[in-house]
């Protein structure tokens, strides 16, 4: 017998993959979406649900969804938005805040960006956005799946 498929998972991967339920279409199709590249401020996005979501481009980079940025997250035990810790230096150079480069739409179902920081592998989808919406609303639902 193959054992090639099979995953051992702690618990609390266990919970987080029974909340990803399927979310209604209406969860994740985005009726207005607004991407504020030139005041530099963030994303919001209107749910053809009636919610409404909002990031700033600082916590969507911190929130890369690629494999890379994904792995080096679950290493550190970082949250999607939360900052890499900075190396204390004497000296701190200058760090100009993530700022998108350009903005492409994936198909019907993503947005991609090319940061100033020249990482461009991360594909925002809408699912994804929903899911990592960090209202309080949202916050409040997360956590109560997690009890």
């Amino acid at each position: 017998m193959s054992h090639e498929g099979i995953r051992i998972v702690s618990t609390e991967e266990a919970q987080r993959d029974l909340a990803d339920e399927k979310l209604p279409i209406a969860a994740v199709t985005p009726q207005k979406i607004r991407v504020m590249k030139t005041e530099g401020t963030g994303v919001e996005i209107d749910w053809k649900d009636g919610h409404k979501s909002a990031w700033t481009f600082a916590w969507l980079r911190n929130a890369c969804p690629c494999a890379t940025c994904h792995e080096e997250r679950d290493k550190s035990g970082r949250k999607p938005g939360a900052a890499k810790p900075k190396a204390q230096a004497l000296l701190m150079l200058y760090e100009a805040p993530p700022r998108p480069v350009e903005v492409t739409p994936v198909g019907k179902y993503a947005v991609k960006f090319k940061w100033n920081d020249g990482h461009e592998a991360g594909i925002y989808s809408w699912e994804y956005l929903r899911r990592v919406c960090h209202c309080d609303a949202c916050l409040t639902k997360r956590e109560g799946t997690k009890a």
